[in-house]
C-alpha cells in the first residue's frame, strides 16, 4: 500500500498531509473482503457483496482532498460500504464525529465491524446509522462535510440544507464529482471534475 500512497502524492492525488498520514494509518486489507486481501494495494474498486465496491483509492484521495476534513469536523458520511473512508475520516476529526449512514444491512455490519477494528465507535468518533442516505441525518445537522459514495442523478435539497455556512459537499452525480460549498442558506459554489464511475445511489423513495 505504501507503493500505492507514493504514487497518488508524485501524481498529486494526494497533498494534505494529514489526509496522507490517515491513508497510511488505516489499512485497507481491514476493509475488504477476505479472499481479496492481496489485491487491497491495487488501485482499483474491489467488490464488497451485494453490488457494492470498496473505491478505487485515488477516486476516495481525489473526494477527501476536495473536501478538506479537518479535526474537530462534524462529518456525514453517506453510503459508508466497507467503512474504509469512515475510518480514514474518523482518523483525521479525531475528537470530531463522523456519522456513516449504510442503507444495506449487511453492509452496515460489515463496515462497522471493520471500523471497529480502530477502536472509533468505542471512542465516539464514529455513529454508523442503517437507514437511507439520500434523506442525510436531520437530527445531527448541520454538518461540517457531507461526502457521498454513490452516484445521484441531481444533488437532494436534503443535503444542502443539512450543510452548515462554509461547509463542503462532495458527491458523484452520474460520471462527474461536484464540490458544493455553501456560502448562504440558498448560495452555492459549484464545481464539477468529470471522468469518474460510481455504483448508482438507491433511495427508498
Amino acid at each position: 500500500m505504501e507503493t500505492l500512497i507514493n504514487h497518488l502524492i508524485q501524481q498529486g492525488y494526494l497533498k494534505t498531509p494529514l489526509i496522507i498520514e490517515a491513508f497510511r494509518k488505516i489499512k485497507r486489507e481491514d476493509f475488504v473482503l477476505e479472499d481479496l486481501k492481496d489485491e487491497a494495494a491495487l488501485n482499483v474498486p474491489l467488490p464488497i457483496g451485494w453490488g457494492q465496491t470498496i473505491s478505487q483509492p485515488l477516486t476516495v484521495a481525489f473526494m477527501l482532498e476536495l473536501l478538506q476534513p479537518e479535526p474537530g469536523d462534524k462529518i456525514l458520511d453517506i453510503g459508508s460500504g466497507s467503512g474504509w473512508q469512515t475510518a480514514i475520516l474518523a482518523y483525521i476529526v479525531n475528537k470530531g464525529k463522523v456519522f456513516g449512514i449504510e442503507r444495506i444491512p449487511q453492509l452496515f455490519k460489515f463496515g462497522k465491524s471493520n471500523v471497529n477494528k480502530y477502536s472509533f465507535i468505542e471512542k465516539k468518533i464514529v455513529s454508523f446509522i442503517c437507514g437511507d442516505g439520500s434523506k442525510g441525518l436531520k437530527e445531527e445537522a448541520p454538518f461540517d462535510k457531507i461526502i457521498v459514495a454513490a452516484a445521484a442523478e441531481k444533488i437532494p435539497e436534503t443535503w444542502k440544507e443539512q450543510l452548515r455556512i462554509g461547509g463542503r459537499l462532495v458527491m458523484p452525480i452520474q460520471s462527474s464529482i461536484w464540490l458544493l460549498i455553501k456560502k448562504s442558506p440558498t448560495d452555492f459554489v459549484e464545481q464539477e471534475f468529470p471522468g469518474f464511475a460510481f455504483v448508482p445511489l438507491i433511495n427508498d423513495g
